[in-house]
């Protein structure tokens, strides 16, 4: 109910061109009024019924999906929680409102990821929340840096000569959204439960990148959109091509994430901040259904992830194959599924703004490379012989809690596109190409599809495995080295600085003179106290009656 409220409150608010500023005093100290500013207008409200819609949908499958922990209640509490922090930072009008959702964001994400208690998980969590804690900082310089403005409200300042900011709120939502060179927490973060995974990478954590940048996107100077093209094509270039190496089920997905992150913000960078958030609504249904769909499978599988374990699933499970299928047709941009209305106008909109070969040729191929690993992981799962073998029956009943919830987020997948094309863009888009220009499209879906499949069976594949392109392959399974980069290509620096600092210049006195000597002082007097109260009956009353007249009479 929520969810419509919002989404009609949405519609209103487009018919009326209105917008609603709400403020308040949150503290007034020494004639310095801390005030707290929420702001409505159509964006706030669609994307809040988006998210509320979805996370019903997620916690309801999370009923099915994790019915047998003994800790559900408090998953579904962190989970709440996560929600919360979302509507927070969509609400926020300020960069401090702003921050307190987003530093909720991370560190709730960070409880989460280790919610499953083993080492894998603790690297994750502890990768994923160190990550996000340079956008935190990012942004607290940015608050920094509006402090000499006279005011953390961006709503009434000159946004033109706000190139700090600009650049520390591009480094946060990179951070966020895992753009280059932070890309590798986001397969990392994949050792969280699935419901975890499908509200991240659908509505939440990994948009809220996307979603500060199209709200400032006035801010950002012509330099730094040149450069955030630049890294959300490298990164969209990046993913793609990594999925297509990629065997685990769940990782697969999340770099279909990444891919389409990037892709939200190469059309941002080229001045369609509309498109980017109209795609940012699409690409939310579709993902959380394709989550949802692969733990159904990962839960039927006895908790196994790896593609080559799988294999004619659709004689098994053919509602849930259907389901996966209609996202991954969504993902891939088939006309007339709702991704289609987003990424063939990015398409068409890219090439007739596009002002570098290299950016308009790498475009075409992420998006063949998208989808090639969509047929490839459809091929391995849904078609051939089935490659486990297992005691368990594979049925849909075992999980009908979690089937409803899918089937709840199909027909929106579906349909949404085309709704959200007639009921948001008002303007619509002109566009000019010529016919080869224009059919362009569904010639890389057709060639991405065929290579896809050819990926599957071609004896050239086989040989990529050989020790002969060992090296080349690892490079390109591991992200480019990324995850090591970011790991012990950055760990040891700071470790040796520090350890230099701790001998030769603090030795102790700094833990002496700090927290723990702070605390034997406090313990010290609390002490003291203690003594004089319990043998000085009348001092306490006396000290009592003191601080009462104190109170009474100021």
């Amino acid at each position: 109910m929520a969810s419509l409220f919002c989404f009609l409150m949405g519609l209103i608010f487009i018919y009326l061109g209105k917008m609603v500023i709400l403020e308040f005093s949150v503290l007034s100290l020494f004639c310095n009024n801390i005030e707290g500013l929420v702001y409505f207008d159509w964006m706030t409200f669609v994307f809040m019924s988006c998210v509320l819609f979805i996370s019903s949908m997620i916690l309801n499958y999370t009923k099915g999906y994790m019915g047998s922990d003994l800790k559900i209640k408090r998953f579904i509490f962190l989970m709440s929680l996560f929600v919360f922090s979302m509507m927070f930072m969509i609400m926020g009008m300020n960069l401090v409102s702003v921050l307190l959702g987003w530093d909720g964001l991370g560190l709730v994400s960070y409880v989460l990821v280790i919610y499953y208690q083993n080492v894998k998980s603790f690297g994750a969590g502890m990768l994923t929340a160190l990550s996000n804690r340079i956008g935190d900082a990012a942004l607290l310089i940015g608050i920094a840096l509006l402090t000499d403005c006279g005011s953390w409200n961006f709503l009434f300042q000159d946004l033109m000569d706000l190139k700090g900011v600009g650049w520390m709120i591009i480094l946060a939502a990179m951070t966020k959204s895992a753009q280059l060179p932070f890309s590798s927490w986001l397969p990392a973060a994949m050792a969280a439960p699935t419901p975890v995974s499908s509200l991240v990478h659908s509505s939440t954590l990994v948009t809220a990148g996307v979603y500060l940048l199209i709200r400032l996107s006035p801010m950002l100077t012509v330099t730094q959109l040149k450069f955030l093209i630049f890294i959300s094509m490298m990164t969209m270039f990046l993913a793609g091509l990594c999925a297509n190496f990629e065997y685990d089920l769940k990782k697969i997905i999340a770099l279909s994430t990444l891919s389409q992150l990037g892709m939200m913000i190469l059309i941002l960078s080229l001045g369609g901040s509309d498109l980017a958030f109209f795609h940012l609504l699409i690409h939310a249904f579709f993902k959380a259904l394709l989550f949802m769909c692969a733990g159904y499978i990962i839960h039927m599988m006895s908790d196994f992830q790896d593609i080559r374990f799988m294999g004619g699933l659709v004689n098994f499970i053919p509602t849930v194959c259907s389901c996966m299928m209609i996202s991954n047709f969504a993902l891939c941009g088939l006309p007339f599924i709702s991704g289609f209305y987003s990424k063939d106008l990015i398409a068409e909109l890219l090439s007739m703004n596009v002002f570098s070969w290299f950016i308009y040729l790498l475009f075409y191929i992420s998006v063949g490379l998208t989808v090639s690993y969509s047929m490839r992981l459809s091929y391995y799962i849904f078609w051939g012989d089935a490659n486990f073998c297992s005691t368990m029956k594979f049925s849909e009943d075992a999980g009908f809690q979690m089937l409803k919830s899918m089937l709840g987020l199909v027909g929106l997948v579906i349909f949404m596109g085309s709704i959200f094309s007639w009921v948001l863009m008002l303007t619509p888009y002109c566009v000019i190409l010529p016919f080869f220009m224009k059919i362009l499209t569904l010639v890389c879906i057709g060639m991405g599809g065929l290579m896809g499949f050819e990926l599957t069976n071609f004896m050239y594949y086989y040989q990529l495995k050989t020790l002969k392109f060992n090296f080349l392959l690892m490079f390109v399974i591991g992200m480019w080295n990324m995850p090591i980069l970011s790991t012990f290509g950055v760990s040891p620096f700071f470790l040796r600085v520090g350890s230099i600092y701790f001998k030769k210049f603090d030795q102790g006195w700094g833990e002496y003179y700090g927290s723990q000597g702070l605390i034997s002082i406090v313990l010290m007097v609390l002490g003291k106290l203690q003594k004089s109260t319990n043998s000085y009956m009348k001092i306490f009353l006396a000290l009592l009656v003191f601080y009462f007249l104190i109170f009474l009479f100021i």
